[in-house]
């Protein structure tokens, strides 16, 4: 049974018409709206004045300043230090997104860019999926992050191919057609044959056997010595077999561009929360929930704060979107990380297509 996302929390829609959130007239909305803006486009509290020059209304100072005691009041705005000026709140962040943002679109540009970089031919998932993370991260100037769930589905192919003296490649490909690469090592001085040998007897071992269970049937047969391989050629099976052993069942999550977020940090709280975030971004349980966020959301999800359960450092965001195939099955999770005043009208666009061209791609 599907479970209704959590509170707070926002699906994207490109062309939603922006409305007047519930409680502010069509004035405080317009002060918070240019609040919000200027705070993602500068960092800096906005005072009365400043805002009498920018909004259209034309409002007094004195007025404005009415209007954002007011919104300071309803926990929409706070003062950073004693001055006139103001930043929203995570709460006010949340109100702008929900009612107040306008989202850019892609242009044909954008889409051809992204496109290009993701669709390379001979590409592994993994890369494909890492240019994902390092593409999310220059468009959003934050930390892109990209979630690979790991595939418990029939493995169709896996090849042993020799790399330079000591090194090969076992290279795996799943029924769905994602492949794999790792690289292992092997004894000096290795013939071809026996790279070729295990390839031969995992291939005979499949019949649509997952990962999991084709290493319990291999196990078996060489513990009951059922393999008929020599101990060079069983050797390389177990070593091929074992890069895939420690992954959990969370899958493979990859981050980059986590020092653009570090670019603004000037205070030592601050930097903390950003050391326990990247610890917890590597804890597998931080995988879990990432796909749980995308497996209950049909579109892009705007977390802001603590709302996504994931981390508790206020002034920062995350934005998430699915990637699902053609069978509307979830295949990654895809997003960036970064400060409160990232440009979420740029980046909402930029998460929803890439995701869009992820879950076709590995679709």
């Amino acid at each position: 049974m599907d479970q209704p996302p959590p509170r707070n929390a926002r699906s994207f829609q490109s062309g939603a018409p922006i409305k007047t959130p519930p409680g502010l007239d069509a004035r405080s909305a317009a002060v918070l709206r240019e609040i919000v803006e200027q705070y993602v486009e500068t960092g800096e509290p906005v005072g009365s004045r400043t805002l009498s020059r920018l909004l259209p209304m034309g409002l007094s100072p004195a007025t404005i300043r009415n209007v954002m005691a007011d919104l300071t009041d309803a926990g929409l705005l706070f003062s950073p230090h004693i001055s006139a000026g103001r930043l929203p709140t995570d709460r006010g962040l949340r109100l702008f997104v929900d009612g107040l943002l306008h989202f850019g679109e892609l242009s044909d540009e954008e889409r051809e860019r992204i496109e290009a970089a993701l669709a390379q031919s001979g590409r592994s998932v993994q890369d494909t999926l890492t240019e994902a993370s390092t593409l999310l991260s220059g468009l959003s100037s934050a930390a892109g992050i990209v979630l690979a769930p790991k595939s418990e589905g029939a493995v169709k192919h896996i090849e042993f191919v020799p790399l330079s003296s000591g090194r090969a490649l076992v290279v795996l490909v799943s029924a769905d057609g994602q492949v794999e690469n790792r690289v292992i090592e092997t004894p000096l001085g290795l013939p071809p044959s026996a790279l070729q040998e295990a390839s031969n007897y995992l291939n005979a071992q499949l019949s649509g056997l997952s990962l999991a269970d084709l290493r319990v049937r291999v196990a078996a047969d060489m513990k009951a010595d059922r393999s008929a391989l020599d101990s060079i050629a069983a050797g390389i099976v177990e070593a091929g077999l074992a890069t895939w052993s420690g992954e959990g069942r969370g899958g493979s999550l990859i981050v980059r561009g986590q020092g653009r977020l570090l670019a603004d940090i000037d205070q030592v709280e601050k930097l903390a929360s950003l050391q326990q975030l990247f610890e917890r971004l590597e804890a597998q349980e931080t995988m879990l929930k990432l796909l749980e966020l995308a497996e209950r959301s049909d579109g892009v999800r705007i977390f802001i704060g603590a709302e996504s359960g994931l981390f508790g450092a206020s002034g920062m965001s995350m934005v998430v979107a699915p990637a699902r195939n053609r069978n509307d099955r979830i295949v990654g999770a895809i997003g960036v990380i970064g400060p409160s005043r990232i440009n979420y009208g740029k980046i909402i666009p930029v998460v929803d297509y890439t995701a869009r061209v992820i879950g076709r791609l590995l679709g």
